[in-house]
């Protein structure tokens, strides 16, 4: 009887433990990587064995997003599940306000350590005090990248005291592109995007840059595997996602889909089932929700996103209507402000200075980690290359408006704005997006100014929730 007793009572103790027990998670962030370029979204080039192998085992997201095409940004808005002019980190090399609560802020308290190996990007520290994980590149410039340890994720993974959530943030495929093996992707053969033009610089560099998609997908590979050794794979939620677009014209830096569209894969086995795909509309701001509804926290008025959990669970198949996206271009080279929305079929932008030309001082500036293909885009003859100079021009000068039917021009070539057919869609995203910048505070022209970075700089935010610029926005500031 007494044994009978002592195995039931055990029993109820594995029962409780099951019930109680929290998902560890592992979110592993490639760098500058355009979502298309992956096979998995019907890149015609790059093989990423390990990749292909995680979202066989899991669910792909067709239609995910961030909201500015820029590494601090993107990763601010990641971290907090707030939108940048909601966190304050509304342009690259600035920072979120100080009082910004981020991931290790709000998993800890639900008994969470909260690591991040590799780039960190993201300031002031104490609005992103993530434990720091020793094995992965924290410097995404570094010529060449040095070689990565799994002994620091391994250890992190395997404590037994509590869950972890762990983010492996790798500075591949950024610039410079000198890692992998690029005489696996010889230039003459590569078929390149129609956003690029077909020079022989353009395809040298996107041999290189293919070369480093390669490599970082042995990086998710060796990542995946320390997970298996840990002994938690089945226990753990493990996203994979690769930030905006790469370092080509038309892709980081711009509201384009090539720029904000990301790659998104959840694996989490006996709870994702496997080789799945989902149309469900989902933004960065959304995936810090996800992960603290998951992890039995309050996500009420805490965020602009929302938790997806139930798309992972298959419970639904539809989460938002709109995403969003913004751009301010300082300091990577002349203001520039532009903001767009879209609905996963049509993407509306709108350009606040159409008059300027559009100048990016990193991809069109040349030197050593810019790697200056740009020079034989500009130098190409008009006469003879015809195309070309309309990418030239397609990147510089930008109409007020810009209407794509992404799904059917995932490249965004075709501008449908101002056509009589495609008015009624112009009209309804215009207005939607208009709504969404009154809800940001957000006056439009006037954030991308040397004193709203300086003052961000400096914790200081000028424009944003609780600072009053919605009255600027209705004065008018932020072109229609």
């Amino acid at each position: 009887m007494k044994r009978h007793l002592a195995c039931w009572i055990a029993a109820l103790g594995l029962m409780t433990g099951l019930v109680d027990a929290k998902p560890n998670f592992l979110l592993i962030v490639a760098d500058d990587c355009t979502y298309n370029d992956l096979p998995l979204y019907g890149g015609a080039n790059a093989k990423t064995p390990h990749i292909d192998e995680l979202a066989s085992k899991g669910l792909v997201f067709n239609q995910a997003y961030l909201a500015e095409a820029m590494c601090q940004p993107c990763r601010a808005e990641l971290y907090t599940g707030l939108y940048p002019m909601s966190n304050g980190c509304a342009w690259n090399h600035s920072a979120s306000r100080p009082d910004v609560k981020s991931l290790p802020h709000l998993l800890r308290p639900l008994g969470y350590r909260v690591g991040l190996a590799g780039k960190g990007h993201v300031k002031p520290a104490a609005a992103f005090p993530f434990d720091e994980v020793a094995g992965f590149d924290k410097s995404c410039v570094r010529d060449p990248t040095e070689a990565h340890t799994l002994t620091g994720i391994s250890e992190y993974m395997k404590k037994a005291d509590s869950p972890f959530c762990l983010i492996v943030a790798l500075v591949e495929p950024h610039v410079p592109w000198v890692m992998g093996d690029a005489s696996k992707y010889p230039p003459k053969r590569i078929k390149l995007p129609p956003n690029i033009a077909d020079t022989p610089a353009s395809r040298e560099h996107f041999s290189n840059y293919l070369a480093e998609v390669t490599y970082m997908d042995s990086q998710v590979g060796d990542i995946m595997g320390a997970l298996a050794e840990s002994g938690k794979e089945d226990e753990t939620l493990v996203l994979f996602t690769t930030e905006q677009g790469s370092q080509f014209p038309g892709c980081k830096w711009t509201n384009w889909n090539t720029g904000l569209h990301t790659a998104l894969i959840a694996s989490w086995p006996e709870t994702i089932a496997p080789g799945q795909r989902t149309d469900a509309l989902v933004q960065y701001a959304d995936v810090a929700p996800t992960l603290v509804n998951l992890a039995g926290g309050n996500t009420r008025n805490r965020f602009d996103g929302t938790s997806f959990d139930g798309v992972l669970t298959g419970k639904t198949t539809k989460h938002r209507k709109y995403v969003y996206g913004i751009h301010n271009n300082l300091p990577e080279g002349p203001s520039y402000p532009i903001r767009s929305i879209s609905d996963g079929t049509y993407r509306y932008i709108r350009n606040l200075k159409p008059d300027e030309l559009y100048i990016e001082k990193h991809l069109m500036g040349g030197g050593r980690l810019n790697n200056p293909y740009w020079a034989t885009w500009v130098g190409a003859d008009p006469l003879t290359q015809q195309k070309t100079y309309e990418l030239v021009k397609r990147y510089m000068r930008r109409p007020a408006e810009q209407l794509y039917q992404s799904q059917l021009d995932s490249y965004e070539m075709n501008n449908l704005a101002g056509q009589p057919e495609h008015a009624e869609v112009q009209a309804r995203m215009s207005k939607a997006l208009d709504d969404w910048l009154k809800t940001e505070d957000d006056p439009g022209a006037a954030v991308d100014t040397p004193e709203a970075l300086k003052a961000a700089r400096q914790g200081k935010h000028l424009y944003g929730k609780g600072v009053g610029a919605v009255e600027l926005y209705g004065a008018g500031i932020a072109p229609k």
